[in-house]
């Protein structure tokens, strides 16, 4: 995936706080919860309920988000397309991390079981 100078600062600039309601209302449209969309952010993030609240608080952007999270080494794993674009393609690492979180959201709003979204089966 090619990346423009202007796409990679807008998704570095892009807050986290902006985007995560959209999740959460994804998730929760098809019946899942806040509780299991946390354990997902969790587990690619590392952050627990008050890192991210405090994030969230401060208007973080994607850049500080992810430069603050310390990356689930089984995050590699997460492949696929999400956006139109292959994940494993992705040059620019902030945006493949962005990706990573949109396609763990994506596959926990579509019912797959939580050992397959956290790739522990």
């Amino acid at each position: 995936m090619k990346i423009t100078p202007e796409h990679k600062e807008r998704m570095a600039k892009m807050t986290f706080a902006s985007v995560y309601p959209h999740y959460l209302i994804k998730v929760e449209r098809k019946g899942r919860t806040k509780e299991e969309l946390h354990q997902v952010i969790t587990w690619l993030t590392g952050f627990d309920d008050k890192k991210r609240q405090a994030l969230m608080d401060e208007k973080a952007t994607f850049e500080t988000f992810f430069n603050e999270a310390e990356l689930n080494p089984g995050a590699e794993l997460i492949t696929g397309v999400i956006c139109g674009y292959r994940i494993e393609e992705i040059e620019n690492p902030l945006t493949r991390k962005v990706r990573y979180l949109d396609k763990l959201v994506d596959e926990l709003a579509k019912g797959k079981k939580m050992e397959k979204i956290l790739r522990t089966a």
